[in-house]
């Protein structure tokens, strides 16, 4: 019996050939099946007719198909599924255990797998699976993830509001024995609590990890970790820091920072509840001064129309830190906004200098840990980007 095909035109086969996976429902000569076919594994054609690959196929989706072969034919079963995802935990080896207890296993794309993310926290999986393409592979999905060396729990964090528009259920749910409310991670030295079924992303923030041990690295005097949420950065500034002030808007979110904080015995960090663009301001007009101050605020920009309102916040937010800086301070400042792009946000820091009337010495630019591929031909899989600056005066 012979698969459902699309057929897609000569500009989306050229977007695949040169490496990018989307295929947009524009590109779409003809839908599998005339559209009728269910969400999942489909061929692929160019206008001659030629295949040009297996892809998973998301009937209501701007983004109608997501290569993952350039085979044809090629059936996503439970061996395949085994096969992708046991690469992606392989290039993890060296992660786990050395350097933490918790870290993405499969990052969509950036691992060949679309729209699937999978994070392991000790010996529990929190997954989302994001497209109607990747969904209709649940039950092989999930078997894959069992026959992982230590799991005990997968949980299914499927309430992102994309997944709506796949034409999908959102929900959190187990899929597999069962996950804690609350799992302790070691990372760096530092122990938190994941929250799994609750928290931001799947449970925490693993994409500033390196991040968070270089910061560590500089930390002094007193310090200051803006958009704190559960203290991740607070924890490791607490470190060699005198003083931490930890700032957020969210109440129960600090409330999970102290007891991280009272996890490790911290007794120097000091929780305030606040709109950060205040804090900052009324610190300023104080006349604060910080050693070290950390700026890792939410992502600004949700799309293209809202690059430039974000920039303008971002450039807000960091003028006002570099005037905080006491002479010889450091400032960890990052976007996790995709649509900001590096150039973009480097040159938001050089208008703030320039405003800020400080001599700033770059001393780093960072991005995504390995954990986290960014792959060059898919500026999608990559969007964390960040600087480490001192006060040269």
């Amino acid at each position: 019996m012979t698969r459902p095909f699309a057929v897609i035109s000569a500009r989306g086969a050229r977007r695949w050939q040169q490496g990018h996976p989307w295929i947009f429902a524009s590109d779409l000569i003809t839908r599998p099946d005339d559209g009728a076919a269910p969400a999942g594994a489909v061929d692929v054609r160019d206008p001659q007719g030629r295949a040009l690959g297996t892809a998973l196929w998301s009937p209501t989706s701007e983004i109608a198909l997501r290569f993952v072969e350039r085979r044809a034919g090629v059936v996503l079963d439970a061996a395949w599924w085994r096969a992708r995802i046991g690469a992606a935990v392989a290039r993890r080896a060296g992660i786990l255990d050395t350097e933490t207890t918790a870290c993405r296993l499969v990052h969509g794309e950036g691992d060949g797998l679309p729209c699937l993310v999978v994070d392991r926290f000790d010996r529990w999986l929190v997954v989302q699976l994001l497209s109607a393409g990747v969904e209709a592979h649940r039950p092989e999905i999930v078997e894959a993830l069992r026959a992982i060396e230590g799991i005990e729990g997968i949980l299914a964090r499927n309430d992102a509001s994309v997944r709506a528009r796949e034409g999908l259920v959102r929900g959190v749910e187990p899929l597999w024995g069962t996950v804690p409310e609350t799992i302790e991670v070691r990372e760096h030295g530092v122990r938190y609590l994941a929250a799994p079924h609750t928290g931001q992303k799947t449970g925490a923030f693993l994409d500033q990890r390196e991040a968070r041990r270089l910061v560590a690295g500089v930390a002094r005097g007193r310090a200051l970790d803006l958009f704190s949420y559960h203290g991740s950065f607070a924890l490791h500034l607490a470190a060699r820091a005198d003083l931490v002030i930890a700032v957020d808007s969210s109440a129960p979110a600090l409330e999970r920072a102290a007891e991280n904080a009272a996890l490790n015995g911290r007794v120097n960090i000091r929780m305030v509840v606040a709109d950060v663009f205040d804090f900052v301001r009324e610190a300023e007009g104080r006349g604060d001064r910080f050693e070290t101050i950390v700026l890792d605020p939410p992502a600004f920009a949700k799309n293209r129309a809202s690059i430039a309102g974000a920039l303008r916040g971002y450039k807000d937010l960091n003028l006002r830190c570099m005037r905080l800086l006491a002479p010889g301070g450091q400032l960890y400042t990052a976007s996790c906004s995709y649509h900001v792009r590096k150039p973009e946000f480097l040159g938001m820091l050089e208008e703030a200098a320039k405003d800020a009337g400080r001599r700033l010495i770059l001393r780093a630019i960072t991005g995504q840990p390995a954990d986290h591929p960014e792959v060059l031909t898919i500026p999608e899989t990559g969007y964390l980007k960040g600087a480490l600056v001192e006060a040269g005066d």
